[in-house]
Parts: structure tokens; sequence; C-alpha cells
């Protein structure tokens, strides 16, 4: 922060309390700015040869914002990666124009370099059950794979991120009909639980050797300690090479398969969005793999004029 001026790292600092206070980012999403809005003021300080104080900030031009870009791309910083710095340093601008009373125009003006969006890729239903088949063979120990079953089809069944599954602790079992999830932000939606899921949980806690204690991780590892997130990837590897899947078939791509199989049995694309706890549909749209047509589709039927 060195090369920052006093004004601007409390301008930042201040910006960046009310991103978590307001709008409820998690910690590493405010990390993640605080990092590519310093790296925006340093180029400004050294592309300037001075400390840049608030009111130099008001004067960046449009040609100024591109010898940024340019300096990242020459460094190696991919399209999607400079979007992602880029729209930091815009919604920094739009909140310091509004303390400020400022035009940022040029800032706000400059356009994202454009990239191919990786969509997600979901199971084929028959390659989900045949994952959480396949997962239950590859411990040798009953009780851990009891385990790595329950938590699979919790990521399935419920539509669960694996940092939540394996985030519930012992004062959530038995399972009820319905969870409250603390997801990404701290945003807590309900989630139904399935049948299969709460009989997954159930079989996994009467075999596991160590006690249900309410503030214990439900999920245990081999020593008693909570479960990592790299034991169930590394099982659902193992399980992905034995049926011939590709590498995308991740913890992540069964949270993707629930929402697809969903959609694609007639459920409504809001009510997923909720499910998942998306804040945005266009990100239920991205993740469901849905086209055009079906969104289409979804929308004659249930709009009310059509």
């Amino acid at each position: 922060m060195s090369l920052v001026s006093p004004a601007c790292r409390d301008a930042l600092q201040h910006w960046l309390q009310a991103q978590k206070a307001l709008d409820g980012h998690a910690e590493n999403t405010i990390e993640a700015y605080r990092g590519d809005v310093t790296e925006f003021l340093s180029f400004m300080t050294l592309h300037h040869g001075q400390s840049q104080g608030l009111k130099a900030l008001e004067r960046i031009s449009v040609s100024e914002m591109r010898a940024w870009m340019a300096q990242l791309r020459g460094g190696g910083v991919g399209a999607r990666s400079l979007a992602r710095k880029l729209s930091a340093v815009k919604s920094f601008y739009r909140w310091l124009a509004e303390r400020e009373g400022f035009e940022p125009t040029a800032v706000l003006s400059t356009r994202a370099p454009k990239f191919q969006k990786k969509l997600p890729r979901p199971l084929a239903e028959d390659a989900a059950r045949a994952m959480i088949d396949t997962v239950e063979m590859q411990a040798r120990e009953g009780w851990v794979a009891a385990r790595d079953v329950a938590v699979v089809t919790l990521l399935y069944g419920c539509g669960l991120r694996i940092s939540e599954a394996l985030g519930l602790t012992g004062s959530d079992a038995p399972l009820p009909a319905t969870l409250r999830i603390l997801g990404k932000g701290g945003k807590e939606r309900v989630v139904p639980v399935i049948a299969p899921a709460r009989d997954a949980v159930a079989t996994y806690l009467r075999l596991c050797p160590y006690p249900s204690e309410p503030a214990a991780p439900l999920f245990r590892g081999v020593r008693g300690g909570a479960l990592n997130p790299r034991a169930i990837q590394g099982v659902m590897a193992r399980a992905r090479m034995q049926l011939g899947l590709p590498s995308s078939a991740t913890p992540h791509a069964m949270r993707h398969s629930f929402a697809t199989h969903l959609l694609a049995a007639g459920g409504d694309l809001r009510a997923i969005q909720e499910l998942l706890g998306h804040a945005s549909l266009s990100t239920t749209q991205a993740y469901t793999a849905v086209d055009a047509a079906r969104l289409m589709e979804v929308y004659n039927r249930a709009h009310p004029k059509a």
C-alpha cells in the first residue's frame, strides 16, 4: 500500500467497509477487491511519477485506463481476470464519484475485453446416480464409504456447495425436511432435504465411530477432525476414472446436475435460483446449461400474458 496516497487508502478502506456492510460480500471477495483496486491505484502512481490524491483520480482519462489494461495484459493477465479487475475498479469509482461529486465517465466507459464464458458441465442423470453408487466402493471402511455417499448425495440431492455440506454440524442431525443454509456472502436460504439424503446421512451417523456433538462437524475425517473437501474431491476422482467420466465430474458438477435435472423435469427457473442461492437469474441460467429455446419454453408456460 506504500505507493497509494493516504487519502486514497482511506477512501478504499471506507468503500470496502461499505461493500461488506451493505452488500454482504464474503471476506475473500473483499480481499480480492482490495488487491485489484490497490493494484490500479499503484499503477496510476507509477504512471504519473507521483502520488495520486483523490483530485488526481477524478482526472483519469480513457488513455490512462487503456495504459493500465495494456500493462496487465502485457504481464500475462487473462481476459477473464482483467474483466474482474476492471469491474472492481468501476465499482470503487461509482462509490467515490458519488461521495466526492465528480463525473467518472472515463473509468465507467472503459470496456472489458471479451472472453468466452465457460459453461458448467452437468452429469447425465444415469451418470450422477452411478457416481453415488461408485463412490461407495472406494473406501475400505464401511463408515467412510457411508460418509462419502452421504456427502455426494447432499450435493446432488439438495444442490449444496461442498463447503455448505461440510459446514453442517451435529446440531443439524438428524436432518430435517428442510435445512437453513448460510451460503456465499452470508446469504441464507431454505433447502428441502429429500428422503434419500436424510437416509444416507442417518446411515453414516449410525456407522460413524465418533459421537455426534452439536458444535462438532457433522462429517468427520478418519481421525475425527473436520472432513477436508479434498477427501471428497479425491474419492470422486477415483470414481469418475472407474466410470470413464470426464475430469469435469467434480463435487461442484453434482450441484450443476441437481439444477439441470430439476429444470429438465419441469422445475421453475426462479425456484431453482432460490434453491441454489443465486443473486441473479442469469447465473442460474448458465448454471443449468439452459439454452434460449428452453428459456422461452419456461417463459411461455409461466408468464401470465403468454
